[in-house]
């Protein structure tokens, strides 16, 4: 399991923006197929539990994204800005 951490570490430090966009719609669709699959009489249950993972996971998801957007941008910050836009 420690590895399978290190790779997703990994991965994440040489990813983009762009490669979690593909991401998450990689998962929505595979949520969309799981969810068309559920029977009617399962689907309120299964709706109220994956509300409570959205809230659960959403949360601290934008909190920490507004941290990122409101901290003061570094020199370090501000280079890596530039030549990204070369």
């Amino acid at each position: 399991m420690k590895e399978l951490f290190h790779y997703a570490d990994k991965y994440i430090r040489q990813s983009t923006w762009k490669d979690f966009a593909l991401l998450k719609f990689c998962l929505f669709a595979m949520g969309v197929l799981v969810g068309i699959h559920i029977p009617e009489k399962n689907r309120k249950p299964v709706g109220i539990a994956a509300v409570a993972v959205f809230a659960a996971t959403y949360i601290p998801l934008m909190s920490k994204f507004a941290s990122v957007v409101l901290e003061e941008d570094t020199e370090e910050d501000v280079q890596e800005e530039a030549e990204s836009l070369q």
